[in-house]
């Protein structure tokens, strides 16, 4: 039941009733009624593993009341230990477990060693990637007194199993959310129609851009052998469109979701593709899961290595990354794409410059030529980088690059097969439509927040009506959300 399948609005429109007519005075049955919704939407998606989120949150629920209670630190620990080794446990064996048995025996193999160690048919739970990361920083929120448990298991279970959320997140924080489902939420006209506004936009760049650029960016990596080398090189660049469309859509369709029902949940994108350097990236680029990895993994890595200056800060970013990277995949691919990104960090390090921020100038609507070559060098990095992402295997990633350089060398003027003119340009309008409006709200939460406030009203919903119309006309064929996999 995705966010743009006609399943989701119905479901929503009878719950959005049910909540605000129904149940608007009684804050416990709100809370009771996002559970049951929640099941529902989980439970629609996959509903083998709702048994296992249903037990994963009462067991964090016991352990976060109990590290509480227990006076001695030796027995905090015990309990903290077993919601640790419980989430990081879980997602090792439904999310890797087969990798490292496969990665073992392929060693093994190079030895020339004929040791076979036995892989298992797992299925992967839907978000346990993010709701993994939720228990995970609440047991460690609670151990560090930094909140107190909550007593109310319907409102820890919906903190676990919020339904805008719980697929492809963002990771919210205990701290932030819990608040939100303990207060008497009042409908606010103007947080609505701000959140349909950020649902609108979240659905053109899912269904429009993202969507066509997946008919295209398919074809390029399935036959990127046949394929000349600038024809490889536009591929990679759709799909970075591609891969921002569709998880940025995502996340404001959740969060606009979230703002209807009276929730402000973590932002997640922050325009990253006009960042000007690889660490400025990953400060808009998922926020949630940087700032999560930041917080409980980073910084008590690097206080762990500050005696060793900024080795130990490249260390401490090196393992960061390559969590980021395997967190997003068991493949050795996205261990290589964290990794790299790590290694872009290190001039940032040895200049000092890791947390310097370059704000883009506002004294003229065009960014000066010298951030402008910042913001396309950051792009290219990145887009290159993100072979690795999208390839079936390390060896894919290397070939594509290499027919990519080699192709170019050779057969400069050789870009589209004929079969790709029509697509492809259709898609480079609808990108330039898309960071265009992006560029012009590029200071908002999102895009559109503010376009148009100072128009005329019939100007004003005349954009909203194109944005509408063009999502009907030129919707591409329907894609599951990207990140729906981690």
């Amino acid at each position: 039941m995705a966010f743009n399948s006609i399943g989701f609005v119905i479901f929503f429109v009878l719950f959005f009733i049910s909540y605000w007519m129904i149940f608007k005075n009684h804050l416990r049955a709100q809370n009771i009624l996002i559970l049951i919704a929640s099941y529902i939407f989980y439970a629609w998606a996959d509903w083998r593993f709702l048994f296992y989120l249903i037990g994963i949150s009462g067991l964090n629920f016991f352990l976060g009341i109990y590290i509480e209670k227990k006076p001695s630190p030796k027995n905090k620990r015990w309990l903290l230990y077993i919601g640790l080794i419980q989430g990081i446990g879980g997602l090792v064996f439904f999310k890797y477990f087969n990798f490292f048995i496969g990665s073992f025996n392929s060693a093994f193999h190079s030895l020339k060693m004929n040791w076979n160690l036995p892989t298992l048919q797992i299925l992967l739970p839907l978000g346990i990637s993010f709701f993994t990361f939720r228990t995970l920083s609440y047991l460690l929120d609670i151990d560090k007194q930094k909140i107190k448990p909550t007593k109310d298991w319907v409102i820890f279970f919906n903190y676990v199993a919020f339904f805008p959320t719980i697929l492809s997140g963002p990771i919210d924080k205990a701290r932030t959310f819990i608040p939100q489902l303990e207060k008497k939420r009042v409908f606010n006209y103007s947080e609505a129609t701000d959140g349909l506004r950020q649902i609108l936009w979240g659905l053109f760049k899912k269904v429009v851009i993202a969507d066509n650029c997946a008919t295209f960016t398919n074809n390029i990596f399935g036959h990127y052998d046949n394929l000349p080398g600038a024809t490889l090189l536009v591929g990679i660049i759709i799909f970075t469109f591609q891969l921002y469309a569709d998880f940025s859509g995502y996340s404001d369709m959740a969060i606009g979701i979230s703002r209807l029902i009276g929730f402000n949940v973590t932002k997640n994108f922050d325009f990253p593709l006009f960042s000007q350097n690889i660490a400025e990236f990953w400060r808009k680029w998922h926020i949630s899961l940087t700032s999560w990895l930041t917080e409980y993994l980073f910084t008590p890595l690097s206080i762990a290595f500050r005696d060793y200056n900024k080795a130990g800060l490249i260390f401490a970013i090196l393992i960061n990354f390559i969590i980021i990277g395997l967190w997003h995949g068991a493949n050795w691919t996205f261990v290589l794409f964290g990794f790299i990104h790590g290694c872009l960090f290190i001039p940032l390090i040895l200049s000092g410059k890791m947390n310097k921020r370059q704000k883009i100038t506002k004294k003229s609507f065009l960014p000066s030529f010298k951030e402008f070559l910042r913001i396309a060098g950051t792009f290219m990095v990145v887009t290159f980088t993100l072979v690795f992402f999208r390839s079936a295997s390390v060896k894919d990633a290397f070939d594509f690059m290499y027919l990519v350089f080699t192709g170019i060398i050779h057969h400069p003027g050789t870009i589209f097969l004929n079969t790709f003119w029509s697509p492809i340009l259709l898609i480079l309008v609808f990108i330039g439509i898309l960071m265009t409006i992006e560029w012009i709200g590029r200071d908002q939460n999102y895009a559109i927040e503010n376009i148009g406030f100072r128009w005329p009203r019939f100007a004003r919903w005349s954009f909203y009506y194109c944005i509408i119309i063009t999502i009907f006309l030129f919707a591409g064929n329907q894609q599951q959300f990207i990140y729906f996999q981690f």
